[in-house]
C-alpha cells in the first residue's frame, strides 16, 4: 500500500459553513483513505479563540474532538470550554492570530499547511497575507479578503497555485475554475452576466409570478433563505462582493466604489434608520407597487426582471435588469445561481454554469473540493 499523503490544515470560522466542513471531513475519512489522503486538522478558531493540537508536527485534533467542536458551537458556547479535552492548547483574542502565524511558519517550512477561511470577517486578511509569505496555501469561502484593497488582493493571489476560492462566488459551482481555464487558454472574456444570490433569485422569480415583494421577502426569511436582517441581501452588497472578485479575476484593477450597486430599498429604510421588525411589518410594503409596475413593463416587452451582476468592458454593475424570458437567466427559477460567460469561443451561445449557489452544505462541499485540489503541493 502506498504511503498516506497528509494535508495539514487550520480552519478559521466555525459558523454554518465551517461546522459543515468539519462534518464533511469526518464523514469522508474512508473515501479519502482509499485515495491515499488524510486531512489533518491541526487547529480550529472562531472570532475569539483558537484550539490547536499540542504538537502540530505529530498530533492532530481527532474526529471525536472535531464533533465536540461542532456541538459546542451549535450550542452557542465558546471554544474555550474545550480546553480540558485531550491533547490541545487554547489561545484567545490577542494571541490567536500570532499563534496561527506561528503554526504556519513551522508547517510552511516542513510539510506545508492549508489555512481555510470559512469566516465572514474582514479581520482575517492580515493573517492570510502573512501565511501566504510563509509558503502556505489558502482556501477561502470568505469573500472579504479578496474584496479588500488591491494591495491585499495581489498579495493573496501572488501564488496562483496556492490559493483556491471557488466557494467565494457560487458555493460549490465551478465558476472560478471555469473562468481560469478560459483565461489561461487565451480566450478573451468580454461579458459575464450572473444571478449570484440565491435569495434574490428566489425573490425575483416569485415577484414575477405576481406576488407582492413584501410577502415574498417575509416568506424567504421564514424559509431561512435570507440573512437575519433581509436588508443584508436586498442591499446587493453580497452580490457586489462576488462581482468584484470576478472583475478582478478578469484583470480589472477596481475597488468596491467602482461598482454601481442598486439597493432594493431606499436609504431611509436602512438599518441605521429602521429596525428589522419595522422594515418587515411596514417599510417593505411601500416598495410593492413600484416593483410590480416594473415587472408589468418588462413582461410587455417579453422580458423578465432579474437581479444580476454585469461585467462588460469597464462596466461593472449590480442591480435589476430586464432580460429575455428564454435566456438562461430568464428561465431561472427558485434559488439557483446562474452565470452566463461570453467570450470569443462562447460568443453566440454563452457558457452557462447553473446550480445550487447557496447553503452551508453545498458551500462546505466546494471548500472541501478546493482543499483536495491542492494536494499536489504537499509532500
Amino acid at each position: 500500500m502506498a504511503t498516506m499523503k497528509n494535508i495539514p490544515l487550520i480552519l478559521m470560522g466555525c459558523g454554518g459553513v465551517g461546522r459543515q466542513l468539519l462534518q464533511h471531513i469526518v464523514s469522508c475519512r474512508s473515501l479519502h483513505a482509499k485515495l491515499g489522503l488524510h486531512l489533518r486538522v491541526l487547529g480550529v478558531c472562531d472570532s475569539k479563540s483558537l484550539v490547536v493540537a499540542s504538537d502540530v508536527l505529530s498530533n492532530e485534533l481527532n474526529d471525536n474532538f472535531l464533533s465536540e467542536v461542532c456541538r459546542v458551537k451549535v450550542d452557542g458556547s465558546s471554544l474555550l470550554t474545550l480546553g480540558g479535552l485531550g491533547e490541545c492548547q487554547v489561545f484567545k483574542n490577542s494571541e490567536l492570530k500570532e499563534k496561527v502565524i506561528d503554526v504556519a511558519s513551522v508547517m510552511g517550512k516542513s510539510t506545508g499547511l492549508a489555512v481555510v477561511d470559512c469566516s465572514a470577517s474582514s479581520g482575517t486578511v492580515g493573517v492570510l497575507t502573512r501565511v501566504v509569505d510563509l509558503g502556505c496555501c489558502i482556501v477561502l469561502a470568505n469573500k472579504k479578503p479578496l474584496t479588500s484593497t488591491m494591495e491585499d488582493y495581489y498579495k493573496l493571489v501572488s501564488h496562483p497555485r496556492r490559493i483556491r476560492h471557488e466557494s467565494t462566488v457560487g458555493a460549490g459551482l465551478p465558476v472560478i475554475s471555469s473562468l481560469n481555464r478560459i483565461l489561461l487558454s487565451g480566450d478573451p472574456i468580454h461579458c459575464i452576466i450572473g444571478s449570484l444570490s440565491g435569495t434574490l433569485g428566489y425573490v425575483m422569480s416569485e415577484v414575477e409570478d405576481g406576488k407582492p415583494l413584501s410577502q415574498v421577502v417575509r416568506a424567504a426569511k421564514s424559509l431561512g433563505y435570507t440573512e437575519p436582517d433581509p436588508r443584508d441581501d436586498l442591499s446587493g452588497m453580497d452580490v457586489a462582493r462576488k462581482a468584484l472578485i470576478l472583475a478582478r479575476l478578469l484583470g480589472r484593477r477596481i475597488n468596491m466604489d467602482s461598482i454601481k450597486i442598486e439597493s432594493l430599498y431606499p436609504e431611509e429604510m436602512g438599518p441605521n434608520v429602521m429596525s428589522v421588525e419595522d422594515f418587515l411589518s411596514t417599510g417593505i410594503s411601500l416598495l410593492d407597487n413600484d416593483i410590480q409596475e416594473r415587472v408589468r413593463k418588462a413582461s410587455l416587452n417579453g422580458n423578465v426582471l432579474r437581479y444580476v451582476c454585469m461585467i462588460e468592458g469597464s462596466r461593472c454593475e449590480v442591480g435589476i435588469q430586464e432580460l429575455p424570458k428564454n435566456s438562461a437567466l430568464g428561465r431561472l427559477r427558485g434559488s439557483d445561481n446562474v452565470l452566463e460567460i461570453f467570450s470569443r469561443c462562447y460568443s453566440e451561445q454563452p457558457l452557462v454554469i447553473q446550480g445550487a449557489g447557496a447553503g452551508n452544505d453545498t458551500t462546505a462541499a466546494g471548500v472541501l473540493a478546493d482543499i483536495l485540489d491542492i494536494q499536489d503541493l504537499f509532500p
